[in-house]
């Protein structure tokens, strides 16, 4: 095994075997929401960025955390206290060729659209390049794994232990959906969310994950709550 296996195969298995996990998924309609994404991607592309969709959910899930502070928290069994995060430090998985490495873009909340996009464009390609330092893989509250490049339907992520929930994102994929009256083709984007069982109940679970939705499907929503 190389270092990086190796530590990936430690880490998801203490997670695996700590963490009693559930997963449970639904999709977005992100029809219009590309069609803002599209509309303003060559702004962020003009600072050096490039406008994904993990940038829009870096946010989206920042609002979604003070919204559900359970999901931004940590199980202290030993002491049988629950941690409060305060700060919003999101890891993202990245496919690389040594293997999955998940760095973490730091106070997410305090950081625009545009920020978050250059943030993220930058500790990609660090760890592509191999320069990542152990400091920048560590200190997640919340992790979010985009397939959406490769494929898929959904899939079923492991939550990363000390964290107690992650946001797995699928390939979008246009539908038809009865709307008014009749079938319109919309693009829909599957999400799936596991969670920490121990903390979030089912309820929660689906709170949280139709928070989300609503805020892919009417950004006002993170205005208004987030």
């Amino acid at each position: 095994m190389s270092a990086v296996r190796r530590k990936t195969a430690e880490n998801l298995s203490h997670a695996w075997s700590s963490v009693p996990q559930v997963t449970q998924y639904d999709e977005a309609d992100i029809t219009e929401l590309e069609q803002l994404r599209k509309r303003y991607a060559g702004r962020v592309e003009a600072a050096g960025g490039k406008l994904t969709m993990t940038a829009l959910l870096l946010k989206v899930v920042a609002s979604a955390l003070k919204v559900f502070p359970q999901f931004n928290a940590s199980v202290d069994m030993a002491n049988q206290e629950i941690i409060y995060k305060k700060y919003y430090h999101i890891g993202v998985a990245v496919d690389t060729e040594r293997g999955l490495l998940v760095p973490v873009i730091r106070d997410v909340d305090k950081k625009n659209l545009i920020e978050l996009s250059l943030a993220l464009n930058q500790i990609a390609e660090r760890a592509r390049q191999k320069k990542l330092s152990l400091e920048e893989m560590q200190g997640g509250t919340f992790t979010i794994s985009n397939l959406g490049g490769l494929g898929g339907t959904h899939f079923s992520p492991i939550v990363h232990a000390p964290e107690v929930a992650i946001l797995g994102v699928s390939r979008a994929r246009m539908k038809p959906v009865f709307r008014n009256g009749q079938f319109e083709p919309r693009l829909l984007l599957p999400l799936s969310l596991s969670y920490d069982h121990r903390l979030i109940d089912g309820a929660d679970g689906v709170r949280f994950l139709r928070w989300i939705v609503e805020a892919l499907e009417q950004p006002f929503l993170l205005t208004l709550e987030g």
